[in-house]
């Protein structure tokens, strides 16, 4: 029975497992680019990648560890050729195709070995040759369309994955683990953890193989929880700040109310006293700017009114121009927090671009609320010379720390999703849009 396992995988075998690893990832992920330079790519790849292999089959076992590494080099550099991610996400991805192609390839070599020559299946010539190349095919279909429909029911966000090299540790440190292991009864029969008997040793291979794929999607899947639950904490943290903010809005608005009110019966009591034409002319004055101070923000929508109030007052100060044309009946359907967040977020974004725009001239905001058939319409847009990166429809954020910001516009498509609505953002031509279409209730 020792002959079934008397020669170890084909390198060609192998480099196909890498390659098909490879492919696993680049189909997951945003890409460079399509067309004939990706497939001009993935033929080069495969093609690098048997050579290669090809070419250090047979070395002496002092040069096995290095050509291992320059085997996982190579996948890194196609895998960071095609596909738009970060070194450091383009690392990890690596080594992840690295441990599943080599459980592929072990799985296939010992399936085949034990049809070929456990069940006698030992033609020569081209019924062989189709042997190998159904348990192959059937093995990689098995193993990669397999791994892909498991990550693929996740629907994982891939801001999840963004690495830094720091965080590789865990992950190469699992791969490095059970690759050794994996492979050390090749090296060193008389051990503690290996064995002299040849069908032990593929056993051993392919289990602890097997073992470190399910490792491996294991912290993947963890890490992509972690990081949907510090999201969702972030924009439990933002709705309940905007909310806040709009309490201390309403606050300060009534005392300011309640000044103003003050100050008309004072000006009724000035005005019964005997003055000259000036006085008068200023009183009139007076009374005008309370009358547009009353008047402005009255949307029909007590909350919309608060948080707009307020905002103006902000972008008053700050040189920037706050138009705004609402229909604020038409959220009467809609929970408190909800407007609050939608509201306080847009604007918050808009003002914040505003803010670094050094002319003034072009600090503009403009806010429209409306009713369109079944849908109410919310469109913000803003003077915005930059050109945005997105990333899953929304813009990347643009401050240092990208792991810790970028949640606002998260927690607007959050609350309009919470009504069967979505969230569209465009950046074209020197202007921001962001545009929110939630469906009218049945009246």
């Amino acid at each position: 029975m020792n002959t079934i396992y008397q020669s170890d995988i084909p390198r060609i075998v192998t480099a196909l497992a890498e390659w098909c690893a490879c492919l696993f990832v680049i189909v997951q992920y945003p890409r460079r680019g399509g067309g004939l330079r990706l497939w001009g790519l993935l033929g080069a790849g495969l093609a690098v990648q048997c050579l290669f292999l090809t070419l250090t089959d047979g070395l002496h076992i002092l040069f096995w560890a290095p050509c291992m590494m320059a085997a996982v080099g190579l996948m890194f550099a196609l895998i960071a050729l095609c596909c738009d991610m970060p070194m450091a996400t383009a690392g990890y991805c690596t080594v992840r195709a690295f441990l599943l192609a080599e459980f592929a390839a072990s799985l296939e070599w010992q399936l085949y070995s034990y049809a070929r020559f456990t069940l006698g299946w030992q033609e020569a010539g081209l019924r062989q040759g189709l042997l190998a190349a159904g348990v192959l095919a059937g093995v990689y279909a098995l193993v990669f369309f397999g791994m892909g429909w498991l990550e693929g029911r996740r629907d994982d966000p891939h801001a999840a994955m963004a690495f830094q090299f720091r965080e590789l540790w865990s992950p190469i440190l699992i791969a490095l683990a059970c690759f050794f292991l994996s492979n050390l009864s090749f090296v060193y029969s008389n051990t503690p953890f290996t064995s002299s008997i040849l069908t032990e040793i593929y056993n051993i291979r392919t289990l602890v193989d097997l073992a470190g794929v399910a490792m491996l999607y294991a912290y993947h899947v963890q890490r992509c929880e972690l990081y949907m639950q510090r999201e969702l904490d972030a924009i439990q943290n933002i709705l309940q700040n905007q909310y806040n903010q709009y309490r201390q809005s309403r606050e300060s608005i009534e005392v300011i109310n309640h000044k103003y009110h003050d100050l008309k019966h004072q000006i009724a009591v000035l005005r019964a006293e005997p003055d000259a034409a000036r006085r008068s002319a200023y009183l009139d004055g007076m009374e005008e700017e309370i009358r547009d101070y009353e008047a402005q923000n009255k949307t029909g929508n007590s909350v919309l009114d608060t948080v707009l109030t307020g905002k103006s007052l902000y972008c008053a100060r700050h040189g920037i121009e706050l138009t705004c044309v609402a229909d604020g009946a038409r959220l009467a359907f809609m929970d408190v927090m909800d407007i609050c967040t939608i509201f306080g977020n847009i604007l918050d974004n808009a003002i914040e671009c505003e803010l670094g725009v050094e002319d003034k001239s072009k600090r503009l905001v403009h806010l429209a609320v409306y009713a369109k058939k079944d849908f109410l319409m919310v469109r913000c847009g803003n003077y915005c010379p930059a050109r945005l990166e997105f990333q899953d429809g929304l813009p990347v954020s643009t401050k240092r720390d990208k792991a810790y910001h970028g949640y606002g516009i998260k927690s607007v498509r959050h609350a309009a999703e919470k009504y069967g609505g979505a969230v569209t953002v465009h950046n074209r031509d020197g202007w921001f849009e962001i545009s929110a279409m939630i469906p009218l209730p049945a009246a």
